[in-house]
């Protein structure tokens, strides 16, 4: 990445987050299947939906911006969906395993939560109010997802792979 203008970062930036969130569509399914949590299950079919949303309040971003994004693909989020996926490979599923995909997915939505912040920042700073409007319902709606796997994670999920439900 070669940016000189705060407008090449912030567009490498929204193509990254592009690509994680592509990602994340294909990785979704899998963590839904892969729990064993009914509520952790629809936890994660309500964040794709959600995810397909920020997709196209990317594009509308792109859009209101007057920007074409970069082709790349986000190595931050690859990472991490791999961690996810060696994580269903090698623990029997169940609650262990459970636990253990909430972390995983909790990391991701740090990443994002980061990124999305970071991204409207730089688009206040480049005087694109319409765009840090669409961000930032995006970090909003990121920050509510974590809050979402917390509450799952705390009580019911470790009790449960802590055998003690």
């Amino acid at each position: 990445m070669a940016a000189k203008t705060l407008n090449d970062l912030f567009i490498h930036a929204l193509s990254d987050i592009y690509s994680a969130e592509k990602q994340l569509t294909k990785a979704l399914p899998k963590l839904a299947r892969a729990s064993t949590n009914p509520e952790l299950r629809q936890a994660f079919e309500t964040h794709l939906e959600e995810t397909n949303g920020q997709i196209e309040r990317i594009d509308q971003v792109v859009e209101s911006c007057g920007i074409k994004l970069q082709r790349l693909k986000c190595v931050a989020m690859e990472g991490l969906v791999e961690e996810g996926q060696e994580q269903i490979g090698e623990i029997e599923r169940g609650p262990v395993l459970d636990a253990a995909i909430i972390g995983a997915a909790q990391k991701a939505e740090h990443y994002e939560i980061a990124a999305y912040g970071t991204l409207a920042a730089l688009g206040k700073q480049l005087g694109q109010e319409q765009a840090v409007k669409l961000l930032l319902e995006t970090l909003e709606e990121e920050k509510a997802t974590d809050k979402k796997l917390t509450i799952l994670a705390e009580p019911k999920v470790s009790a449960e792979a802590a055998g003690r439900s």
